[in-house]
């Protein structure tokens, strides 16, 4: 069974995933926070592969080569809008993290790295998206065994906090870092 860890920093210097989960855009084609930080590290090459692609659904995500990043792929995750929780954030959220654990099994990554997928711009409150990230991201694990760990990179401390709370919830046995 694969275990969750967690991180605090930047994603795009994990030099131990195999890949990196980006918290994209429907388009895929670059944009703020996280998105635009992997895709400044990254280098052209990403954004040119990402073109090729024709986009992207919410709750859904594609894998593309890694750029200059010192991983072998970056999956493109598209993150739900927050409108008030009622409109099925929370299954589409889950979808991300669940799809880029079966892209990263598909394509032999066992160690993936996560940021909080919707959690900026896209203000899903951090609380509630932790809980739907891990429990999501324990499951599509245990589905796919070939995936050893998921870890999570998060960006300050109430982000740090909040997944810290989620993990100890719901993943006995896992371990942060």
């Amino acid at each position: 069974m694969g275990r969750i860890t967690l991180h605090q920093g930047d994603i795009t210097t994990d030099a131990h995933a195999d890949a990196i989960v980006n918290a994209a855009n429907s388009s895929l084609l670059g944009g703020g926070g996280v998105d635009g930080a992997i895709h400044r590290a990254a280098g052209p090459e990403l954004l040119a592969e990402c073109r090729t692609l024709g986009g992207c659904e919410t709750g859904d995500a594609k894998i593309t080569g890694a750029g200059r990043l010192a991983v072998r792929h970056v999956i493109h995750a598209v993150g739900p809008v927050y409108r008030g929780g009622g409109q099925g954030e929370a299954e589409l959220l889950a979808g991300c993290y669940r799809r880029a654990i079966a892209l990263a099994a598909e394509h032999g990554d066992a160690r993936v790295a996560f940021p909080a997928i919707s959690t900026g711009v896209y203000a899903y409150p951090l609380g509630e998206a932790a809980d739907v990230a891990i429990r999501a991201t324990k499951e599509a694990l245990d589905a796919h065994p070939t995936v050893d760990e998921a870890r999570f990179w998060l960006f300050g401390d109430d982000a740090y906090a909040a997944f810290e709370s989620a993990h100890s919830r719901y993943c006995s046995g896992s371990s942060s870092a």
